[in-house]
């Protein structure tokens, strides 16, 4: 560990290899890793270096370049229009434990948890002058959280993994000095919140507040509380699918007994978090004298204004998301500006969206209509327009996350004029205009689509998901608890569509466990929409496969006129038990024979 290289070479080090070889040799021409801990400036960079191995969701390609995650094209909220996307192959479960993809998180997550373990062990031997006591303490707490949440992210991957501890592999660690088997899910998330819980100490009084972008005390208490939600969801609370899988010893890695305990700590968590950084934390909301575009902004906004008080944790200085899926985007053969939009939402996803009642729209008092058109005038449009009545009258969440065909983007063209998407075959963002960047649905992605390639935050998590993470695991511990109905109607209130017992035309309030159970579920899936959860909901829960697979829908992208709003079918995908979780990659099986693969795999 005392090997020899330059400054840049810091960041190759923590970025490149394997997790099990760390180091190469490197020219010997200046500046030890002992040395690192001389400088200030050298120390920050070390610990930046971490940070950036946290995943990049604003891409959304998964091309193996910052742990950009495969979770909206993996789900059925959506559909990439790009062959060489992961996607199309793991929503045909025709994904190998031999990719190269599948292998992305485990190597560069391991490779930062030994990054974090060496920083935590060297810290306290920092000689910089103008670093002191306190100082050292916080950052060893970062570290430690970092990793921590690097262990938090393999586990929803790959369910569970190996637990190194405080252990730092040599670089000539081999053979039997690899040789750890996996520790079951329920150690894995000890071990996880009890890390969290420590570096909640180390870390202290926080001296930056959320816009940093750091691992802060409110932060850590958040991730604490997700992890043991984690562990209560039935992907790993007594799922009988994993029975088998087991390590030589005969331990049981995943539960096979349903604890209804482990929903209760969940929801202490919860209420922990609450109690110590609520309100410094709060919903987001926008004042408008129109309530309706109030609620839409207030949705809309909650995701682009990054670090705005309803942010927990993001990623700092990121890339715009989805950039493909926005205008203007320049026709190089008649230098026309246009809609693009090669990130598509699925018919599935639109479906899910309530009406404005906020009634479901299977429910016949909806008024939901499935054919014809009508003038309608969406938040953002400056005056009605001629809309497929599918699309009227929807909730305000379902126009942030929506674009569809003769709607206001949200861009200008060069002369300050409105653009109106037309997905028809021959419309300004259709398929005759170009065969990759243009939807692959008939729907374009909305949500998260910024006008400028700016750098800027990416989010994490924010207090509307805790708030229904909260109801969701107080509904399965104490069933009818006052807190559900409360933190899912503040869910409701903000985004403008009636409460349940409660406000101006309140609906009834669910009536038994597994009603609710549905309604939190529903709401999830609304306001969380291409916010990267949804991929995970439906595997903590067992119904992605019902959710994920089979036919999925869109408009007719061949067709112009009338014929383009038939529902068509896009495609049939597959989804097996063995998708739940990514297989360990299977080249870590080969090299170390504990480590045992994940059932189907």
């Amino acid at each position: 560990m005392k090997r020899i290289l330059t400054l840049s070479l810091l960041g190759a080090m923590l970025l490149l290899g394997s997790c099990k070889k760390y180091l190469d040799t490197v020219p010997d021409n200046v500046l030890s890793l002992d040395d690192v801990f001389k400088s200030r400036t050298n120390i920050e960079r070390y610990i930046a270096n971490i940070y950036n191995t946290l995943p990049n969701e604003h891409t959304q390609r998964f091309e193996g370049n910052e742990n950009s995650g495969v979770w909206i094209g993996a789900s059925d909220e959506g559909k990439f229009n790009w062959d060489f996307n992961y996607t199309t192959v793991m929503n045909r479960s025709a994904w190998s434990n031999t990719d190269g993809q599948v292998r992305t998180y485990w190597v560069n997550y391991y490779r930062a948890i030994r990054n974090a373990t060496d920083f935590i062990q060297r810290i306290d031997g920092a000689t910089a002058t103008d670093f002191d006591a306190q100082e050292k303490t916080r950052y060893k707490g970062e570290a430690r959280a970092l990793r921590a949440f690097f262990y938090y992210q393999l586990m929803r991957i790959y369910g569970p993994v190996v637990l190194m501890g405080d252990d730092l592999l040599p670089v000539t660690a081999g053979g039997s000095e690899l040789a750890k088997a996996r520790s079951s899910f329920d150690e894995c998330t000890a071990y996880v919140v009890s890390e969290f819980d420590k570096a909640y100490d180390e870390i202290g009084v926080p001296v930056q507040g959320a816009s940093s972008g750091h691992f802060t005390q409110r932060v850590v208490k958040a991730y604490k509380a997700q992890a043991l939600f984690l562990a209560a969801s039935p992907l790993f609370n007594g799922n009988p699918d994993y029975a088998a899988l087991k390590n030589d010893d005969g331990k049981q890695l995943i539960s096979q007994t349903v604890d209804v305990a482990k929903w209760a700590k969940a929801a202490a968590a919860y209420r922990e978090f609450f109690t110590a950084f609520v309100p410094g934390v709060d919903l987001y909301r926008v004042s408008d004298p129109n309530p309706f575009r109030a609620a839409y902004l207030s949705c809309r906004d909650v995701i682009l204004v990054s670090w705005n008080k309803e942010w927990i944790f993001g990623r700092a200085n990121s890339g715009t998301f989805m950039r493909y899926d926005r205008t203007p985007y320049h026709d190089g053969t008649n230098g026309n500006q246009r809609g693009a939009g090669a990130n598509g939402a699925t018919q599935a996803q639109v479906d899910a969206y309530f009406m404005a009642n906020g009634l479901p729209i299977t429910d016949p008092a909806s008024g939901y209509q499935s054919s014809g058109f009508s003038d309608f005038q969406s938040p953002d449009d400056l005056a009605p327009r001629s809309t497929f009545n599918q699309w009227v009258n929807r909730e305000p969440r379902f126009y942030v996350g929506v674009t569809y065909t003769n709607r206001t983007w949200l861009y200008r063209d060069a002369n300050g004029n409105p653009i109106i998407t037309n997905m028809e075959f021959s419309g300004n963002s259709g398929r005759s205009r170009s065969t990759s960047d243009v939807s692959p649905t008939g729907y374009i992605i909305r949500k998260n689509v910024y006008q400028d390639d700016a750098s800027r935050g990416s989010l994490y998590l924010r207090l509307g998901e805790m708030y229904l993470s909260y109801a969701e695991a107080l509904n399965e511990a104490s069933p009818g608890d006052a807190d559900i109905l409360k933190y899912v109607n503040l869910i409701r209130e903000r985004a403008g569509v009636p409460q349940y017992g409660a406000g101006s035309n309140p609906l009834p309030v669910p009536a038994s466990q597994s009603a609710m159970r549905d309604a939190i579920r529903a709401e999830r899936r609304s306001e969380l929409a291409f916010e990267n959860v949804r991929y995970f909901d439906t595997r903590r829960w067992r119904i992605a496969e019902q959710t994920d697979a089979g036919p999925f829908y869109g408009m007719d992208m061949t067709k112009n006129g009338t014929a383009f709003y038939n529902r068509t079918l896009l495609e049939t995908r597959i989804f097996r038990k063995r998708d739940y979780l990514f297989p360990i990659p299977a080249n870590e099986v080969l090299s170390v024979p504990a480590i045992k693969q994940n059932t189907g795999w």
